[in-house]
């Protein structure tokens, strides 16, 4: 699947998620949901996946962990907040992965 199919298809069923349960809940609920929504669809992806930091000659484990991979060409950063502010540190996972990136926020 083409990346920007994929992204229409994560972003439809986080809509569908968020209209089921309303905002205001914890990141791991919406995240248990995606990946329930995801595993359905028969679309492959990791949850939780490490992402190191290359330094010089050594892999760094940095705890840098990304929410949901999907299909090994999307990352999904979830947020659960009552305000959303600037948040850059998702930009870096795609650095590392060799992913594209685009940010979408759903209150």
């Amino acid at each position: 699947m083409m990346v920007n199919q994929l992204s229409e298809k994560v972003i439809g069923l986080c809509i569908e998620i968020h209209r089921n349960l309303g905002p205001g809940l914890l990141e791991s609920v919406y995240e248990e949901c995606l990946c329930y929504e995801l595993s359905k669809t028969g679309i492959p992806f990791e949850r939780q996946k490490p992402v190191s930091v290359k330094y010089k000659e050594v892999n760094l484990d940095c705890g840098f962990r990304i929410d949901v991979l999907v299909d090994q060409q999307l990352i999904v950063e979830l947020k659960s907040v009552e305000k959303v502010f600037a948040d850059s540190r998702g930009t870096n996972y795609y650095i590392f992965k060799n992913c594209r990136y685009a940010r979408r926020t759903f209150n």
